[in-house]
């Protein structure tokens, strides 16, 4: 469940996963049902969640409204719902329920303790948007709700539920804007049905100055959450910089890789440092993974470019001292990947996180959209240096889904992977690439959604297919 919702927040936070290359068709397909048919004139995430014998969709469907699908595993029938919105200030009239062309606004789902439904997303620097059903695991009772604590919710972004070591139900958001921005942090009490602030300030705050972008929380194999970020100055991807780490044994106390308490909230200037990379050298939201080697030490695998100016990626972990971090340069590209500008792009590069293998080695996996293509890294443990570069990982998608079947030119397919007692499942749809946010002069016709259940593989954190 956690890994679930850690790739999602990364693939909608980072606002663009290329897809992956077709391969030979690897299984059957175990299950085939339609949902709907969808909004497909941009992309954006949709919210896939299996948990407890149901499984729920949140989507914007061919009139770009928000809805929500539920089930029961044993039944191949939904139940669909078109919460309620209301009118939106400085939108042009547009409803809180109605999206427009901003490929910032995923959908966001979670199940609390007692099985009730939580919904936020379509918002970027947006009023929160919330609701919640009354009844267990019943999609036709949500009902919005205009306020989680009622405080500083006029201007949020990039939505994620997620859940403490304990089972807590999680909320976090970014109150303010790119470039002027802090990260809040609510708990749920099923109890009491109600909202509070986890901490009693911020846990990243930009001092009015920048905002960071980060990686959701990462429940480690060493009993504690790990959080890495990068700051940004401005709306311009390229006044990204510093990227930082903090970690947590319970979510409220943090502190860095060396035990040292950190004062909250977190800034620019009291964050661990991982890579202190200025402002356009690089450092890009979009391609950032953590991942841990066999010792449990943290290893973050990032985007920056080399003293030429090239694209490469590195790997850091803390020194064996923890006074620093180690970094080694995995990559030996020869192209650029030149951004800038605001709004949603589309990743030329895209990282995966490391992950140990038997032999006490590292896999990370690759993917570019220039002539080197996809693959992965085989590391060294010690040295954190490329033993050898192997073919990609097999494709999550049989190849007769993995290409788009629409007729309007350009189309990508998008995917969303749900997995739940050893099955899974994978959401396809069809859209027209982003467009940094930004309208097109007309839309394309609505795209099936389908479920399609395939037999349980470990991709060993390969890149999904999609966004």
């Amino acid at each position: 469940m956690f890994r679930q919702t850690r790739l999602l927040f990364f693939s909608v936070l980072l606002c663009g996963v290329m897809p992956l290359p077709a391969v030979s068709e690897p299984a059957a397909i175990l299950a085939d049902l339609p949902v709907d048919t969808v909004w497909s004139g941009h992309p954006v995430s949709f919210a896939f969640l299996t948990e407890r014998g149901h499984q729920f969709i949140a989507y914007y469907d061919a009139e770009r409204r928000i809805t929500v699908a539920g089930r029961r595993l044993d039944e191949t029938g939904w139940t669909k719902v078109h919460p309620e919105g209301v009118v939106l200030p400085n939108r042009d009239g547009r409803a809180s329920n109605i999206t427009g062309w901003d490929s910032h606004n995923y959908l966001a789902l979670a199940l609390d303790r007692d099985g009730c439904l939580h919904l936020s997303g379509n918002m970027h620097n947006d009023p929160l948007c919330y609701y919640r059903s009354s009844r267990p695991f019943d999609v036709s009772s949500l009902v919005r709700i205009d306020r989680m604590t009622g405080v500083r919710e006029g201007s949020v972004t990039y939505p994620v539920f997620f859940k403490n070591a304990a089972g807590d139900l999680l909320f976090r958001y970014r109150d303010g804007s790119s470039g002027n921005g802090s990260d809040i942090y609510n708990r749920y009490d099923s109890s009491a049905r109600s909202w509070s602030n986890l901490i009693d300030t911020s846990l990243l705050d930009g001092q009015g100055q920048r905002n960071a972008y980060a990686m959701n929380p990462v429940l480690g194999p060493d009993g504690r959450f790990h959080l890495v970020w990068m700051w940004r100055e401005s709306p311009d991807c390229s006044t990204n910089h510093t990227l930082s780490y903090a970690r947590s044994p319970d979510m409220i106390h943090w502190e860095r890789c060396d035990g040292t308490p950190l004062v909250l909230p977190i800034t620019l200037k009291t964050g661990e440092v991982i890579d202190s990379a200025p402002v356009k050298q690089g450092l890009i939201n979009m391609t950032f993974n953590l991942g841990f080697d066999a010792g449990n030490r943290p290893i973050v695998v990032y985007h920056r470019y080399d003293s030429r100016g090239k694209s490469q990626a590195f790997a850091a972990r803390p020194a064996a001292d923890s006074a620093r971090w180690d970094v080694s340069q995995i990559s030996d590209w020869d192209f650029r990947w030149g951004f800038s500008g605001g709004g949603s792009i589309t990743a030329e590069v895209t990282l995966g996180a490391a992950t140990p293998q038997p032999d006490g080695s590292l896999l990370v996996d690759f993917s570019t959209t220039h002539d080197v293509g996809a693959g992965r890294w085989r590391l060294d443990p010690t040295t954190l240096r490329t033993r050898a570069t192997l073919p990609p990982p097999e494709n999550i998608l049989p190849a007769s889904l993995a290409a788009p079947v629409s007729g309007t030119p350009g189309m990508e397919v998008q995917t969303a992977v749900s997995r739940d007692g050893g099955r899974r499942w994978v959401l396809r749809w069809e859209t027209l690439p982003r467009n940094r946010d930004r309208p097109r002069d007309s839309s394309p016709p609505a795209t099936a959604l389908r479920l399609y259940e395939l037999p349980d593989a470990d991709t060993g954190g390969a890149l999904r297919v999609g966004s």
